[in-house]
């Protein structure tokens, strides 16, 4: 791995887990001083992340991307296009029997279970699930948009009852799947994806006072 990714690859993951806060500002030495790199590649590196929408320039500097609850909606009817065309697709398969796999993904997860781990298994549910499809354009597509909702996802995973239910709404998708029941595994999902964003949207909106309170930028 080069200098330049090794960069982006750490920073992104401090900025999807929250470890550096939306809004909080970077600077080039500073970037350069925590990571041991040079100035080329840390450039090269904030300019990839740039492209991400996980920074903006400020200045002569940097600064994390807000989280913006315009997207976060504009994300979710994306996300409804392409994940259902690519559960349409998997449920015409013969062969369905990877979502097996899937499941036993969901089911590794427990009390004991670090809320990392149930944030990214959540994430690999999606992006799993479009992958079956065998379509490598919504496959990418999933990926992006899971990728641009991780940092929001990361504040949702708080919530011992949205976790439960989002499980239970991930069983009930694979089980319409694995009888290949296009339709009902096509409102169950959209179902999934609309009533996760009303409940992170609305988990936002009344906690912007707490999270800019934490130094967190949360725009609407």
């Amino acid at each position: 791995m080069s200098q330049m990714q090794n960069v982006e690859k750490q920073l992104r993951e401090m900025i999807l887990g929250l470890e550096i806060g939306p809004g909080e500002r970077l600077t080039e030495r500073w970037v350069e001083s925590r990571f041991g790199a040079s100035r080329t590649p840390v450039r090269a590196a904030l300019l990839r992340l740039e492209t991400e929408g996980l920074i903006c320039r400020d200045g002569r500097g940097w600064t994390v991307s807000p989280i913006n609850l315009a997207e976060l909606e504009q994300i979710a009817v994306y996300r409804e296009a392409v994940e259902v065309a690519a559960l349409r697709i998997t449920c015409t398969l013969q062969d369905r029997s990877a979502v097996e796999i899937i499941e036993a993904m969901l089911d590794s997860c427990d009390d004991k279970m670090p809320r990392e781990e149930w944030h990214r298994v959540g994430m690999d549910f999606h992006i799993e699930l479009a992958r079956l499809s065998g379509n490598e354009f919504l496959f990418r597509a999933v990926r992006d948009a899971m990728t641009r909702l991780s940092r929001a996802r990361w504040l949702e995973v708080r919530d011992e009852a949205a976790l439960g239910r989002a499980w239970a709404e991930h069983h009930a998708i694979l089980s319409a799947v694995r009888a290949g029941d296009a339709d009902s595994a096509a409102r169950l999902l959209s179902a999934h994806i609309s009533g996760s964003r009303d409940r992170l949207v609305a988990s936002l909106r009344n906690d912007r006072r707490g999270l800019r309170a934490r130094g967190f930028a949360v725009v609407a």
